[in-house]
């Protein structure tokens, strides 16, 4: 594992190169972030500079809640809470408290790294929650596994989840337009207009299934900034989420059983030369605003832990997605 050298330390942290399998990645401190994933064909997640504020949240780790809670309000042991708004105009409290934490590494070496931050008990957020996160790469692709253990005395309600910005080729505005999504889901959560905040649970056959992407279909002008449930999973209790080009050629993100929704955007927030570039496929233990629902919210009793983890690696869907990457080597 290389540290990539420099006369001081970039703006989104100290860099952790890792290279294994015929991939190369790049880890930035702050917000534990996977800055970078390339392979010989090209990245899998969209990059961004060493010496650059992270744009939004791309690749950054969530937690102790991933998404959006409305108000920052919520109630949690018998106990009001108030979080501060970190998405002032629609008035939340969003991805949680550590994507601009500062995480220390405790171990590494050429193909693995793993950093270490802390949740420190502060108004609106009274516990104490250790966080290690570690990166895996190899001929699989890139594996990260957040490790979550609560160091207070008092249970506390935590939920976790990734931002990784996919693309399916070369990253351009308008480019998702041409992209082709596969999500194994059942169901939608339907949000409101201006604060994206869940109104309903629908299945993805409503709407005339404008959100069923259970088979492979084209996304073309389709908005997406929704979380998806009900998961189809396989043998081994995972899910798989592909986005592709027309030829099946692309990223896939797989999850374990702890992830019981994905997030998907289609970054039409972005600014005008960023907009639809990518598609966000974010990997949550709870949906939205779950510290008011308490949906699939995880309570962690003192000195307990929870894991989740999640790989990205390179697609080839079909036979012609084969043969692309042949050739393009």
């Amino acid at each position: 594992m290389q540290q990539i050298a420099g006369t001081a330390t970039p703006v989104s942290g100290i860099q952790h190169r890792l290279r294994a399998g015929g991939y190369e990645a790049i880890i930035a401190s702050v917000g534990a972030s996977l800055r970078v994933l390339r392979d010989a064909h090209g990245d899998l997640v969209v990059p961004y500079k060493a010496d650059e504020m992270r744009p939004a949240m791309r690749g950054a780790l969530l937690a102790p809640w991933p998404n959006r809670t409305a108000n920052g309000r919520y109630e949690f042991g018998g106990a009001v809470h108030q979080l501060p708004l970190s998405e002032p105009e629609r008035e939340n409290a969003a991805h949680g408290l550590v994507a601009w934490n500062d995480f220390t590494v405790t171990a590494k070496n050429e193909s693995r790294v793993t950093l270490v931050g802390m949740i420190e008990a502060q108004p609106g957020y009274p516990w104490r929650v250790r966080l290690e996160t570690s990166f895996d790469l190899d001929a699989d692709g890139l594996t990260q596994r957040v490790v979550a253990t609560n160091e207070g005395t008092a249970p506390a309600p935590f939920g976790v989840g990734g931002h990784p910005y996919l693309a399916a080729g070369p990253a351009h505005a308008g480019a998702v337009d041409a992209w082709f999504l596969e999500l194994p889901a059942d169901r939608f959560i339907r949000v409101s207009r201006g604060r994206l905040l869940p109104v309903a649970i629908d299945s993805v056959a409503a709407r005339d299934g404008m959100f069923d992407f259970r088979r492979r279909r084209l996304i073309g002008s389709t908005v997406l900034n929704h979380a998806f449930g009900d998961l189809h999973r396989d043998a081994s209790n995972r899910t798989r989420v592909r986005v592709t080009d027309r030829q099946g050629f692309g990223v896939e993100l797989e999850t374990d059983a702890s992830t019981r929704w994905i997030q998907v955007y289609t970054t039409d927030a972005a600014c005008p030369e960023d907009r639809r570039q990518a598609v966000a496929v974010e990997p949550m233990s709870c949906p939205p605003d779950a510290l008011n629902s308490k949906l699939d919210l995880i309570t962690l009793e003192p000195a307990a832990s929870s894991s989740t983890e999640w790989t990205i690696r390179r697609a080839a869907d079909t036979a012609r997605g084969e043969s692309r990457a042949m050739h393009s080597t």
